[in-house]
């Protein structure tokens, strides 16, 4: 893919022009047509919405605004036993509520006397994401920094902690700038989903990109 990408008449992201100049003018020196067409999320909308079969949107329902930690490391990496044990140790002494999107036995990586009934948030083999993001009592998300969910937690307004492992990850984590404040980090997510926003409108730059891509497709 290294080798076929530089010389692609198009290379096409889930992307925006203004979320990380710095590593576009990189990647526009090395291909012939960087297109950002993106946030995905606020472009493709279907409108018949994922099922929510574990109820979490009922359950988000029950908590204050930006009060829930929401934490999901996508489909292909799990983070290793001891980062989980820390993990459900911290949400077990904070009490704070969460969503966690986990596939196995979270009782396997919990300390000695504790279970399920111990933590105070809801733990799920699937949850949508970005409705999940979206809604109101969802206050930040721990994520692995996939590009998918950067730009569908930017999209949602919601500021991230990023716990990267491996291929895009660490890149898609310097698109994010980092801020310790609580407070920052919520006002440069929020300037973060404005532009966004702007991007995807019918003379954005998203909008224009994809009718640079349909010149290119139809010539």
């Amino acid at each position: 893919m290294g080798q076929k990408l530089p010389k692609a008449a198009a290379v096409v992201m889930n992307s925006y022009d203004d979320l990380a100049p710095e590593i576009d003018n990189v990647l526009k020196s090395r291909f012939k047509g960087l297109l950002n067409y993106g946030p995905k999320s606020l472009i493709s909308q279907s409108p018949q919405l994922p099922k929510d079969d574990s109820g979490c949107l009922e359950w988000l329902d029950t908590n204050k605004p930006a009060s829930v930690i929401y934490i999901a490391f996508g489909t292909a990496v799990t983070p290793p036993p001891h980062e989980l044990e820390a993990l459900a140790q911290a949400l077990i002494e904070t009490r704070f509520p969460f969503i966690w999107s986990f596939r196995g036995n979270i009782e396997d990586f919990l300390p000695k006397g504790y279970n399920k009934s111990s933590l105070n948030g809801k733990i799920v083999s699937y949850a949508p994401q970005v409705q999940v993001l979206g809604h109101a009592a969802v206050g930040v998300f721990l994520t692995h920094a996939g590009r998918h969910s950067v730009l569908e937690s930017i999209a949602a307004g919601v500021p991230m902690i990023c716990r990267p492992f491996f291929a895009d990850n660490m890149l898609n984590m310097r698109t994010v700038v980092a801020h310790k404040e609580g407070k920052e980090m919520r006002d440069k997510i929020v300037a973060l989903k404005n532009l966004a926003q702007q991007a995807v409108e019918s003379n954005g730059s998203s909008t224009h990109a994809l009718n640079s891509l349909v010149d290119i497709v139809t010539k």
